[in-house]
């Protein structure tokens, strides 16, 4: 299964994001989204699923989403210290006992295991800012595991 990620699009969706996440099963957008449309653009591509950001009062996403997907459990929320998680996340993470945790806000890539889970963040794909690395990823999940390709977004 090919799964598209991102987060922090803040309203822009670069306009390569429809050709690097063509033929992606499933997208998993983690919060800071913007604009209601730009969900619905990418539903246009794959089935999505999406959370609030802390940018995103008035929007109907959810705050944290668990979705299953090419059998591995994904729990998708915006503001996560995969360090020192909240009390609130430790619920969630008990609950929905998830195989990776998608995150967003920091605008910086992250891939790494904490307590036999994978935190990942695809870092910032909002609209080019001086200074600022914007990147997308792709996970390839089948029987050998998870594996992660971040796909930078700047043009060199």
């Amino acid at each position: 299964m090919k799964i598209g990620v991102l987060s922090d699009t803040h309203g822009f969706l670069d306009p390569r994001i429809p050709t690097i996440f063509a033929g992606v099963d499933h997208i998993l957008h983690a919060g800071d989204v913007g604009d209601a449309f730009l969900a619905f653009e990418l539903e246009q591509i794959a089935p999505l699923t999406v959370v609030l950001g802390n940018t995103d009062l008035g929007l109907p996403f959810p705050l944290t989403r668990g979705v299953e997907l090419g059998g591995r459990k994904f729990l998708v929320q915006h503001i996560v210290n995969p360090a020192s998680p909240d009390d609130s996340l430790k619920r969630q993470l008990a609950r929905v006992r998830p195989d990776v945790v998608v995150f967003g806000h920091t605008h910086k890539p992250y891939a790494e295991t904490q307590g036999g889970i994978f935190f990942f963040n695809p870092g910032y794909s909002g609209a080019p800012k001086s200074g600022t690395p914007r990147s997308v990823a792709i996970f390839q999940c089948d029987a050998q595991g998870i594996r992660h390709e971040w796909i930078p977004l700047d043009l060199k």
